[in-house]
């Protein structure tokens, strides 16, 4: 089924079935709602929280203290003390602009009939958990998932939409990667790099689409293999139809052409990309732009490691390509340890925000369906316009 078509089934099922509080189509009354089908949001446990946060508080006094205590690090010293406040500012202002972006696509996968602001507070809310919580972007998963679920999505198209989200917040990075690296073997871009860090990456780029597609279609295959067989309702049949599906409706929703989440894409990997350029022109001189991109796509992957925030793997992972790439250790590192600051910083300060007003929609929400009688309508968050029954 294509993204188009699924996504045009979903929204009619959503819209006209019962209990979903959904507006109907042409302009009907908003379907039934009962005060039983409204579930609490995910509960963040305490304890895992303080610990992940002490971690993290760790981490970062343990690298001020070497970068302050270790000698031979006078240089990286120096550029951090006398960083530009303007250029930090406008890092900080790219960042979020990258958070927006986010909440676009969020809402262009997920759920378009949501409105912009729910869409911002649970993105960026997510956004701010994921700055604390590892495991590249789970931290926020289940308030998205939460939202969906009281918005009448079933768990299967919430799992399939996860992987078709995935999916397409990468297509930039890979299409980055070969375009970058193809111009820069070429000489069309400028910048001095070999093949091994050119041609390669963008040659396992390009296979790398191939293979996600060949996966899609071998997912799909297995799983009606294991469904011949009696297993449609195991766990593996699930994730294989999920990861099938997932891999169909991303290229579905790219065909459409939905300029919300094109845009989305575009400007969400975009503006974090410039937040690196603002700090190296914060602590020093900036490369080129093809060599900064092509550092950032692929030296980002040190935040497969899950540790908190990615601190550690990231840093590792940027400063090191950015050197193979014939930038100065120093001034990568400062830009480096400037870029992941802001990462940190700007997204947990605008996603506690976020979760306050969130929580505080959550509990207008509850006085309204509190007082509302039976018949009468209120604003539910993810469904819009509902009427209460009994």
């Amino acid at each position: 089924m294509s993204g188009a078509a699924s996504d045009q089934e979903a929204r009619t099922a959503v819209a006209g079935a019962p209990g979903t509080g959904a507006s109907a189509p042409g302009g009907q009354a908003p379907g039934a709602f009962a005060r039983d089908d409204l579930a609490p949001p995910p509960q963040v446990g305490g304890a895992r929280l303080r610990r992940r946060v002490l971690l993290l508080a760790v981490v970062v006094l343990a690298a001020v203290a070497v970068i302050t205590l270790v000698p031979g690090l006078a240089s990286l010293r120096s550029r951090l003390a006398h960083g530009n406040p303007g250029w930090l500012a406008l890092g900080a202002g790219l960042k979020l602009l990258s958070g927006l972006a986010y909440v676009a696509v969020f809402r262009s996968v997920f759920c378009s009939r949501m409105s912009w602001r729910t869409s911002a507070q649970i993105g960026l809310a997510e956004l701010g958990a994921n700055a604390v919580i590892p495991v590249g972007g789970a931290g926020g998963l289940a308030l998205g998932a939460w939202a969906l679920k009281r918005g009448g999505m079933d768990g299967a198209r919430i799992a399939r939409r996860s992987v078709a989200f995935f999916l397409l917040t990468s297509v930039p990075n890979v299409l980055g990667v070969i375009v970058i690296g193809l111009g820069l073997a070429t000489g069309a871009f400028t910048g001095h790099a070999r093949i091994v860090l050119t041609l390669v990456p963008a040659l396992v780029a390009a296979g790398a689409v191939v293979l996600t597609i060949a996966m899609g279609r071998w997912a799909g295959s297995a799983e009606r293999r294991l469904a011949a067989r009696g297993g449609q309702a195991s766990r593996v049949a699930l994730v294989l139809r999920a990861l099938s599906d997932g891999v169909t409706e991303a290229l579905g929703l790219l065909r459409e052409g939905d300029p919300w989440l094109l845009v989305g894409l575009a400007g969400y990997l975009a503006f974090d990309v410039m937040v690196l350029w603002a700090t190296f022109q914060a602590f020093g001189s900036a490369p080129t732009l093809a060599i900064l991109w092509m550092g950032y796509l692929i030296g980002e992957l040190g935040g497969l490691v899950p540790l908190p925030g990615g601190l550690g793997g990231v840093e590792l992972g940027l400063v090191g390509m950015l050197v193979l790439y014939h930038v100065h250790v120093g001034a990568a590192t400062a830009a480096v340890l400037g870029y992941r600051a802001l990462g940190l910083v700007v997204p947990a300060a605008v996603g506690v925000v976020a979760f306050a007003l969130l929580r505080r929609s959550i509990a207008r929400e509850a006085l309204a369906v509190s007082n509302c009688g039976p018949g009468e309508q209120v604003e539910v968050i993810g469904r819009g316009r509902v009427q209460m029954n009994a």
